[in-house]
């Protein structure tokens, strides 16, 4: 695996599930990262983790629908070390107020008050951040800029607001792309596979699934991980990826071993 001793990372939303998978395979890396979230004691633990890893973790209390918080957290990182190379939108809160999960009802039949999540605590969310990242990024050339997806293929999930979210989410990450590319600095869309985070975690322990398919967190941290190190990813700068697919070309696997195939949606989660 490839080193990334001296490179600076943010993960935003990196107090657990991919955020954290993220953190700990960039820490192993040997890189320094800040990982930002609202519940102290899981920032404490996954940058405890990330230090025990050969990395420097560094917790950062931060409401990503706040501006002005994440002003802060990138202030911070550039009194400390007046550079950032790798910047990691995954913080999502577009659901938080379904603890049970999204519902599927038709658009005509959904709460306005969802849609805000979704753009407000999502879509928003990763580009205050990018706005916010990005010059402190551009004092330093070959950055990269990942914001995390949830699938690709282009099939529509039985919810349109999600889907809407997501899918801006990969336009904004080719129009950043764009932009950047003559100030040297990747930016991709990635979609992991299946995750075993804690949520589909505690899911299976009440209503047991074949957790066959499925894939450890730090699966999409590789793939960031080698993202990060390669000095030709400009090559995929502007696109949305998979994991699977990044496991191939650069010839990774998850901590078990395996390569887990791409996701798939399943029969009856799409119109089409």
């Amino acid at each position: 695996m490839p080193g990334l001793s001296g490179q600076v990372a943010l993960i935003t939303g990196g107090s657990q599930g991919v955020g954290r998978g993220i953190a700990l395979s960039l820490g192993e890396r040997q890189a320094t990262v800040y990982i930002t979230g609202r519940n102290p004691e899981l920032l404490a633990s996954t940058a405890a983790a990330v230090s025990q890893r050969g990395g420097k973790g560094i917790a950062l209390r931060c409401d990503h629908a706040d501006d002005s918080q994440v002003e802060s957290a990138v202030l911070q990182i550039q009194q400390d070390h007046g550079r950032l190379d790798i910047l990691v939108n995954n913080v999502w809160g577009g659901y938080e107020a379904h603890p049970n999960g999204l519902g599927m009802s038709p658009f005509w039949k959904m709460g306005l008050e969802d849609w805000d999540g979704m753009f407000e605590r999502g879509l928003r969310a990763h580009f205050v951040t990018n706005r916010i990242g990005v010059p402190l990024m551009l004092t330093h050339p070959h950055g990269l800029i990942v914001n995390t997806i949830a699938w690709l293929q282009g099939k529509y999930l039985l919810n349109l607001y999600y889907d809407v979210a997501k899918n801006a989410v990969v336009r904004m990450t080719y129009g950043m792309a764009l932009e950047l590319k003559k100030h040297g600095i990747t930016a991709v869309a990635l979609a992991p596979g299946f995750v075993r985070t804690e949520r589909v975690m505690a899911a299976h322990s009440k209503f047991p699934f074949d957790l066959g398919g499925t894939e450890s967190p730090e699966y999409i941290g590789r793939a960031v991980a080698h993202l990060a190190a390669d000095p030709e990813n400009s090559r995929y700068t502007g696109q949305a990826l998979s994991v699977a697919e990044l496991a191939r070309s650069y010839g990774f696997t998850d901590v078990d071993g395996r390569q887990p195939p791409a996701f798939v949606m399943p029969e009856g989660m799409a119109l089409d």
